[in-house]
């Protein structure tokens, strides 16, 4: 006897049903048997007399996969291939976090820049590297003086609109305020703050009503006394005489005006000393004795001025610290990094508006 064979027909309207029969979902016909067409008692004899005839229609499948030796020469490639695009990847986020950090730094020094030049453009006397020498013990922080430096100290004529009650009628006129403020370079360690150094401004001013009252915006701020132009010399001589009025602590802070400012010590390699002043005399001196000179905690290039006391003009320089927004360490200026330190400056006219018979 022939092998059984399976005839899997589709579509075959003119043939009897009774031929066929249904296989696993299909219509099929079985041929060849005996040169004879089987009758469909004859199917069931067949398939139960050979059922060994069945395994020849399983399907084979044939299941394919990765050997071990495939699988670590493509973790190799793989690897090679990767690990340069992930470094490549790495540094052009690191470059555009810097340069972030860079645009950040160089907008928050300008626009500090620009703060401390409309403040100074109210200006009446800018002390220079003397003066802040003869009064320095006046000014708040003297006994953290390693830490807190004030480079730039004025006196300024504040306008103040309204601010003058002239009749019992509640009408008020304009005035004006004296204030000393000072601007300091802060390197104290503080975790709030980065591991640069910062700017605080500090204030305080005279009251502007005949009587001193209870109202805060317009009572004299604890400390202040007024400069005495009454006393023999010059116009410098006489300020550097100021001091605070006695028995009365300040209470007014040193507030911070702007952080990431360059702390980078003085050094005659890497971060050489200023240039001479064109104007007046250098705050810090950097050079010489006493409080005109920063000390060696705030020897820095990161905050200084130029001051011309008798012209009221003021040079103000500013470098600031990108690399503090990065990282704790390393973040010291060298040739090699300046790029990460931008500098900023300006000169600034007060207004000079000042009797001094």
């Amino acid at each position: 006897m022939s092998p059984f064979k399976w005839l899997f027909i589709k579509g075959l309207p003119n043939k009897k049903i009774s031929n066929f029969f249904l296989w696993d979902g299909h219509l099929a016909r079985p041929i060849n048997w005996g040169n004879q067409m089987p009758t469909p008692q004859n199917w069931i004899i067949y398939l139960l007399k050979y059922p060994t005839q069945l395994k020849l229609f399983r399907v084979k499948q044939k299941c394919d996969g990765f050997t071990l030796v495939e699988l670590l020469v493509g973790i190799v490639i793989a690897t090679l291939v990767i690990t340069p695009l992930l470094g490549f990847m790495i540094n052009i986020m690191t470059t555009d976090r810097q340069e972030q950090a860079k645009a950040r730094t160089e907008q928050e020094i300008k626009a500090a820049l620009d703060y401390i030049a409309r403040d100074l453009q109210q200006a009446i006397y800018i002390y220079d590297a003397d003066g802040i020498n003869a009064i320095r013990k006046q000014l708040p922080r003297y006994d953290s003086k390693s830490n807190y430096f004030p480079v730039l100290v004025f006196w300024k004529r504040q306008f103040i609109s309204d601010g003058l009650l002239v009749s019992s009628s509640k009408q008020r006129d304009d005035t004006f305020v004296y204030s000393l403020v000072a601007y300091y370079l802060i390197t104290e360690s503080n975790p709030i703050w980065s591991k640069a150094a910062r700017i605080g401004r500090f204030q305080i001013s005279n009251g502007y009503e005949a009587t001193e009252t209870n109202d805060e915006k317009i009572q004299r701020d604890n400390g202040f006394q007024m400069f005495h132009l009454q006393v023999s010399g010059n116009l410098k001589s006489k300020m550097n005489q100021w001091a605070k009025k006695s028995g009365e602590p300040y209470t007014q802070d040193i507030v911070p005006l702007v952080d990431y400012i360059d702390q980078t010590v003085i050094n005659n390699n890497t971060n050489p000393v200023p240039s001479s002043c064109t104007i007046g005399q250098q705050v810090p001196r950097f050079s010489g004795n006493d409080d005109a000179v920063a000390t060696s905690n705030v020897r820095t290039r990161g905050f200084y001025v130029c001051v011309d006391s008798e012209n009221v003009v003021a040079e103000v320089y500013l470098r600031s610290n990108a690399l503090g927004r990065l990282q704790n360490t390393n973040i010291n200026f060298n040739g090699s990094n300046k790029t990460y330190f931008p500098q900023a400056s300006t000169r600034v006219q007060g207004n000079r508006f000042l009797f001094t018979n």
